[in-house]
């Protein structure tokens, strides 16, 4: 009996933690050690311009709904003017330095394109499918997460 009550109780604790996804846990823009294209520098939470709000995309360039998120980001780059938007992928430097450069980043000054090698802001947001977009506000909390399939007009609407 002792083993039974044992087990039964340790069910029940394990039961009971928390699930939430960190971000969710903790919503303050998370701090970050990402590699900047296309000059391979060093690019941090501390970068960020804190008098604007801050979208995070996570996204793979061999990935069809990232590069249809990615030009209809850049078509609606006019709603995002007061957004800082960081560009996150965690796949080979190299196919994202060409997704980089197909795709223009560098002309448009408030987007930063950049490696995340640990795969560290995969794990904080609990990533399950590309894209994913996570917004904050100015001063750095959380607001909002778009998940696989949404527009960049619904997106620019919570700024």
């Amino acid at each position: 009996w002792l083993i039974c009550l044992l087990f039964i109780g340790s069910q029940r604790v394990s039961a009971q933690s928390d699930t939430l996804a960190v971000y969710k846990r903790f919503p303050n823009l998370p701090v970050f050690n990402l590699i900047k294209l296309p000059d391979s520098t060093k690019f941090t939470r501390d970068d960020l311009n804190r008098r604007k709000a801050t979208m995070i995309m996570l996204f793979s360039p061999d990935c069809d709904h990232c590069i249809h998120a990615t030009k209809d980001l850049l078509q609606q780059i006019d709603l995002f003017k007061q957004v800082q938007v960081i560009m996150v992928s965690s796949i080979d430097y190299t196919l994202t330095q060409t997704f980089f450069k197909d795709y223009s980043i560098a002309d448009h000054p408030n987007i930063i394109m950049a490696r995340d090698a640990s795969f560290y802001l995969g794990t904080f947001y609990n990533l399950k499918q590309y894209p994913s977009v996570y917004l904050y506000n100015k001063k750095g909390k959380f607001i909002r997460e778009f998940i696989g399939s949404f527009t960049m007009k619904e997106v620019a609407g919570y700024f």
